[in-house]
């Protein structure tokens, strides 16, 4: 099963730094799912040997992006991503940001969209504390969630 609880999660992260995988870890609302995410999701994966997402809840996109978010349940995203061969592992969290997360997975490399800035991220601070690495993979100009659902909004 792709989809697992936080527990698991850090078991299943545990077992694979024994077995010395290079884990990746991002994380995001990914609401209605685009070529965009998937190729960045790609990029990601080839980074290491287990890409692990870090899927908002319901709760936590509401306070991310307001309440008509999400469009899709965190059941059904996190249903759509672990279809997704780039990802290895979804864990769905209910925070504003993935801190809590990236502290017991402690991923070697932390990605996020080029959208970002590594400074502003406060994972990255996590990540840099115990020796991982944030990485920025530049996003696909144009696609992203908030312009699909705007040209919905328009038709």
């Amino acid at each position: 099963m792709k989809i697992v609880d936080s527990n698991q999660m850090r078991n299943i992260a545990e077992q694979l730094k024994a077995d010395g995988k290079t884990i990746v870890f991002t994380n995001g609302c990914f609401d209605i799912l685009h070529v965009g995410h998937v190729r960045y999701l790609q990029a990601a994966r080839e980074l290491g040997d287990c890409l692990i997402l870090g899927l908002n809840s319901d709760q936590s996109v509401r306070t991310l992006k307001g309440p008509t978010r999400p469009i899709n349940t965190q059941a059904d995203r996190a249903e759509v991503l672990s279809a997704l061969s780039a990802v290895d592992y979804v864990v769905i969290f209910e925070e504003a940001t993935a801190e809590n997360l990236i502290s017991q997975i402690k991923p070697a490399i932390y990605v996020k969209g080029g959208d970002y800035n590594i400074k502003d991220l406060p994972e990255s601070a996590i990540v840099s504390e115990y020796g991982g690495q944030t990485i920025l993979i530049p996003e696909v100009i144009g696609k992203s969630s908030s312009n699909i659902i705007k040209k919905i909004k328009k038709d």
